[in-house]
């Protein structure tokens, strides 16, 4: 008897079978798109953040560190930062209260924090269902499957593993997909999920150091 291969087993499998493991297919193929593209961003955004902490921390005026800043192109830290800056310039000729200043500045760089986790996010929720249903269609095809196996029994006058094995090995083929598909996903998700989280903590903590710099030099202007 000669010896299936995995292969001959998913085409020799029925056509419902065949369209499960077609879309486990696609599901593993844009899950994998998705997580190099989630790999190129994260890169980046690390060391644009690495850079502009340099920058910012070298002691250079903020007005020549955002020159030549362009609010569509810039991304994290310095995102955030210019966007404070900016209302901080605009409201400071409206009022001198360092109070009424700082809030509106720590609520402009709130919503560019807000942005950045959209950005960051995004193409998460996409793993994050791939890896949690792909493993429920390969059961689902599994199951039927089986039912499909049995019932084949029923036209067979000596059932003997022989028979048996065949069917049973198609079935359990799209569990085996499955979870081929969902583990790098849920992997990636988890992976990815933890340096979003560290990213925003990061952005956060600039924020508020951008923040107590301002509120000193209000405080140092207005004592003079």
């Amino acid at each position: 008897m000669q010896e299936l291969t995995f292969v001959d087993m998913m085409l020799g499998s029925s056509l419902f079978i065949q369209f499960l493991m077609l879309c486990l297919l696609l599901g593993s193929v844009f899950s994998w798109v998705s997580i190099f593209q989630r790999w190129q961003l994260f890169n980046q955004a690390r060391s644009a953040h690495q850079e502009f902490r340099e920058r910012f921390w070298s002691g250079i005026e903020l007005s020549e560190l955002f020159r030549n800043t362009d609010p569509n192109e810039a991304e994290g830290a310095e995102r955030i930062v210019f966007s404070g800056f900016k209302t901080f310039n605009r409201i400071r000729q409206k009022t001198t209260d360092p109070a009424t200043i700082l809030e509106a500045v720590e609520r402009s760089m709130r919503i560019s924090i807000a942005e950045e986790q959209d950005r960051l996010h995004a193409g998460l929720p996409l793993l994050a269902t791939i890896g949690s249903v792909s493993p429920h269609i390969g059961l689902f095809g599994t199951v039927w499957g089986i039912i499909e196996a049995f019932r084949s029994l029923a036209v067979v006058k000596q059932a003997t593993f022989a028979v048996v094995a065949p069917g049973m090995a198609e079935a359990l083929i799209t569990t085996a997909l499955g979870l081929f598909v969902a583990i790098p996903a849920v992997v990636a998700y988890n992976r990815y999920l933890s340096s979003s989280e560290l990213l925003l903590n990061h952005y956060e903590n600039f924020a508020d150091e951008f923040s107590g710099i301002l509120h000193r030099s209000l405080v140092a202007r207005k004592a003079d």
